[in-house]
């Protein structure tokens, strides 16, 4: 039993993109802009929605404020990790590390689903309800809402970290990856994974499809209800959900396929990865604030109240 505990592993290596050091240097400089501009167009649509009284008022808004925040911790989690590691020739993880980030991974990546379906509901309900979405988007149905979300990201994750926590790592600890991906840690266990490893799959891919189709059943029973009520109110309901369409093809199309190859050996997996932990962060500020009048104008009034107060002192 004493040789088998000083046998365990401590800690794994993390390939990351690359191991030249020139390259490494442009990344850096690359991932760390793309991560300033993460948690600087998140945080302003978070503190945007949360202080201007119109905006956190807004069923709409309110959730777009909750899938802002969760995009910044999923960033948080891997991106810092990742741009340090490019300047560092020991690119390790403690074991508690990888296990607390593939917790945190799983949580947020399973409740931003689930909020994303959330999302798509609320545009159902104000483009083809649009005289009940106030009372059946109330306050309280989108608390409900948020916190069924975050409940269904913790069972996600619970359900395979429970299994995880307990394997013993006492061999290679080399994870080809920029984070500790679960099905390739699952393999480095000293332990047979096997039913572990179908888990995963199962949980994962499972859910992620499951979401991904429900919300396409969601879109297009929004855009058959109103081309049928009106032609001219096709353009409209396309030009609303134009952005939180494109969200969700970008966010499940990298995670599918993903976990449809979960231990592929093909250097595309790591730039899904990237796609999934720094680019789709960034799609959610660019979309929803560039082309969204409300949000600009929102910006706007809080920007001349701040320089107001300053003024005044």
């Amino acid at each position: 039993m004493d040789m088998m505990n000083s046998s365990m592993i401590s800690e794994f290596v993390l390939l990351g993109l690359t191991s030249n050091w020139e390259l490494g240097v442009f990344f850096f400089f690359i991932f760390l802009l793309a991560y300033a501009a993460i948690m600087t167009g998140n945080l302003l649509i978070v503190v945007t929605v949360t202080f201007d009284s119109y905006l956190h008022s807004t069923p709409m808004y309110f959730l777009l404020g909750n899938l802002s925040f969760l995009d910044m911790s999923i960033s948080t989690i891997t991106t810092p990790k990742m741009v340090l590691d490019f300047l560092r020739e020991n690119k390790t993880i403690s074991l508690w590390g990888c296990m607390a980030q593939m917790f945190f991974l799983h949580f947020l990546g399973g409740s931003e689903m689930t909020l994303l379906i959330v999302m798509a509901v609320d545009r159902y309900i104000a483009i083809c309800k649009p005289l009940h979405y106030t009372t059946i988007m109330n306050r309280r149905v989108l608390l409900g809402s948020v916190l069924l979300s975050w409940a269904v990201g913790f069972m996600h994750t619970m359900s395979q970290m429970v299994f995880t926590i307990t394997l013993p790592f006492c061999g290679p600890n080399v994870v080809d990856n920029i984070f500790c991906d679960l099905p390739l840690v699952l393999k480095l266990a000293c332990t047979e994974t096997y039913v572990l490893e179908l888990l995963v799959i199962a949980d994962s891919g499972l859910l992620s499809f499951i979401c991904f189709t429900l919300l396409l059943i969601s879109y297009t029973v929004i855009l058959v209800t109103v081309r049928r009520r009106s032609s001219g109110g096709l353009s409209k309901a396309l030009s609303t959900l134009s952005a939180h369409i494109t969200v969700v093809t970008l966010f499940f199309g990298p995670c599918i396929f993903i976990y449809a190859c979960p231990f592929s050996s093909f250097s595309v997996d790591k730039f899904l990865s990237v796609f999934y932990s720094v680019i789709t962060p960034l799609l959610n500020p660019i979309i929803y604030t560039l082309r969204n009048q409300e949000m600009k104008a929102a910006t706007s009034r809080l920007r001349t109240q701040f320089i107001s107060s300053r003024q005044s002192f």
